[in-house]
């Protein structure tokens, strides 16, 4: 061999030895599928909360861990084949956010670990065997939803007290037939004349609040789902421009514009996730991590938009208000 062939040879290889062992860095790396009805630019801030959550158990994504990302583009039968891929993908964890993929992971294999948040009941839809002990390959995080219904009715009837008749709002789904009986007890409990409307996607939206006109109701409830999670400003814009008091379980409504919010933090659902994922890919089982179910509830009041309505909120419940958005 030719001295400079040599020199050439040897160079070469220096050269591809540290991208040979980045490239094998990166092939060892964990991967979470994380599937979520929100495309990865269209919520940045909930996204961010899982890469906390991470970050706190000390997994980077890009450094020490690989996430590979699915959604179903608004369609609610996608979530089974999305779950299946990832299983046949052999992922270290799978992140299931939402009731679609909450339920769609039950068909995991059980040696594949799955963190869910969801505001099914885990228990009834077969997710775990119980809060504390779940058993299985699945744990994860569940939403105070319908216990609020009553709440919310409460609150929205306080702000008009003359009102006879509430809306509720409610997306199809595992918890729409739940949900439409609690939302009908809340009204019968509080004396009221409930309609329910049903939204599954977005043209339904549009169609459901143009049925509200013809039920002259006072207020609407807004059910929890992706689709209304998902479409905030819409439903906000909406509400305003229909001139219906609306109230909904999530800040994010009240911050675009809605007339109030009750309920739990999505974001720290989200970063909560990421914790428990983080857990599980340090070897801990989730059969052995206990469902967390948040508490810690705000109620979110937007004075301009109440303005833009005409109303006038009363004292005490702004006195109540974690926050007054003005």
């Amino acid at each position: 061999m030719r001295r400079r062939e040599f020199i050439t040879l040897v160079a070469g290889a220096a050269a591809a030895g540290p991208l040979a062992a980045r490239a094998q860095q990166r092939s060892a790396m964990p991967v979470i599928g994380y599937i979520t009805n929100r495309a990865p630019g269209e919520d940045p801030n909930l996204f961010a909360a899982f890469h906390q959550g991470l970050k706190e158990g000390g997994f980077i994504d890009g450094q020490n861990l690989t996430i590979d990302y699915r959604w179903p583009d608004d369609k609610s039968d996608a979530y089974p084949a999305l779950v299946a891929d990832l299983a046949r993908r052999r992922v270290a964890v799978i992140a299931a956010i939402g009731d679609f993929a909450a339920v769609a992971a039950r068909a995991t294999p059980t040696t594949v670990p799955v963190v869910f948040l969801s505001g099914v009941d885990p228990v009834e839809y077969g997710l775990v065997a119980s809060l504390n002990r779940p058993g299985g390959n699945m744990t994860g995080i569940t939403t105070v939803n319908a216990e609020l219904i009553p709440k919310r009715l409460e609150l929205l009837r306080e702000l008009i007290p003359a009102a006879t008749s509430f809306a509720f709002l409610i997306a199809p789904g595992p918890t729409g037939n739940s949900l439409s009986r609690d939302s009908q007890t809340a009204a019968r409990i509080v004396g009221v004349e409930a309609h329910i409307l049903y939204a599954s996607n977005e043209n339904e939206l549009d169609a459901a609040f143009l049925a509200l006109a013809q039920f002259r109701v006072g207020g609407l409830v807004v059910g929890t789902g992706g689709l209304f999670n998902r479409r905030s400003q819409q439903l906000a814009a909406l509400a305003l421009r229909n001139a219906v008091p609306t109230i909904y379980q999530y800040r994010e409504f009240a911050a675009a514009g809605g007339l109030m919010s009750y309920g739990g933090s999505l974001i720290e659902a989200n970063r909560l996730v990421g914790t428990y994922a983080a857990r599980m890919l340090m070897g801990e089982k989730p059969g052995d991590l206990p469902v967390q179910r948040p508490t810690k509830v705000e109620l979110i009041i937007n004075l301009k938009t109440a303005k833009a309505l005409g109303l006038t909120v009363p004292l005490t419940l702004l006195g109540r208000a974690d926050e007054v958005i003005e």
